[in-house]
């Protein structure tokens, strides 16, 4: 398989997407992509509805394939894999964080942590209850990870996707407007969640938001217009939480 650098989570070269090929209604939803995202970046993607945001997240998370143009996942060319192939490279490479957390009523939010896990090695084991729990510990959960999910409220519930989203380590993570189903309260919770695990982690972000307060506390600022990217942005005005805490015990800011 073709290689690219192992610094770069995702790299995008030229990704076009066209639905009804071949018919009177052809349609191209996105124009020549070019994107890098290295690992460790905490990124914002904006734009208006409509300008093909879930298009390119759908193609990041090999849920679907480019027209033309290709996708690299920690240095591996995805149109150079098997179906079984791009599917195991999902599995444990992209981690998804939705709107709408699709969590199993039925089952605890340790059960449904445990979800990923179970789909890879096909049993449930102790090893997969001790990262389950680990992981609701890690967004704050402990306390309710034996209750079904119904019975949690709707911050706690992003909360487990989150935890959910993290179960196979992944390289990196797509959350597609995971905080649009919330209050301001409890969407700050769950985009704080968010940005520990990456600063603590490593783990790389791609976050679709509508919420221009939320894209402003990341460190980069993407912007799609139109199925064209028209900005992509560092954010210096960013602080992460490190810095801050470093500033506050200090009065500086920390060395870059």
């Amino acid at each position: 398989m073709a290689q690219t650098n192992s610094a770069e989570t995702l790299r995008l070269e030229g990704v076009c997407k066209s639905y009804g090929l071949g018919t009177t209604v052809e349609t191209e939803v996105l124009h020549g992509i070019d994107l890098v995202v290295r690992s460790g970046e905490f990124a914002a993607l904006i734009g208006p509805s409509g300008g093909g945001k879930s298009t390119l997240l759908n193609l990041i998370g090999l849920l679907d394939q480019p027209t033309q143009g290709k996708v690299w996942i920690q240095g591996t060319e995805t149109d150079k894999l098997s179906d079984s192939e791009r599917t195991s490279l999902r599995g444990h490479s992209i981690g998804f964080v939705f709107q709408y957390h699709y969590l199993l009523p039925a089952f605890t939010a340790l059960e449904n942590v445990m979800m990923p896990m179970l789909a890879v090695r096909g049993r449930p084991d102790e090893a997969m209850r001790v990262r389950a729990a680990a992981l609701l510990d890690e967004v704050g959960l402990t306390p309710w990870r034996d209750h079904k999910t119904n019975d949690i409220s709707g911050g706690q519930q992003q909360r487990v996707a989150v935890a959910r989203s993290l179960a196979m380590n992944p390289a990196l993570v797509l959350a597609d407007e995971p905080t649009g189903n919330l209050d301001t309260n409890s969407a700050d919770g769950v985009f704080d969640v968010l940005r520990t695990v990456n600063e603590t982690s490593g783990t790389t972000f791609l976050i679709v938001t509508h919420d221009p307060r939320l894209a402003q506390r990341c460190d980069r600022i993407i912007e799609l217009v139109d199925g064209r990217i028209v900005s992509d942005r560092p954010n210096r005005n960013v602080v992460r939480r490190s810095e801050a805490v470093f500033s506050e015990s200090t009065g500086a800011r920390p060395p870059s």
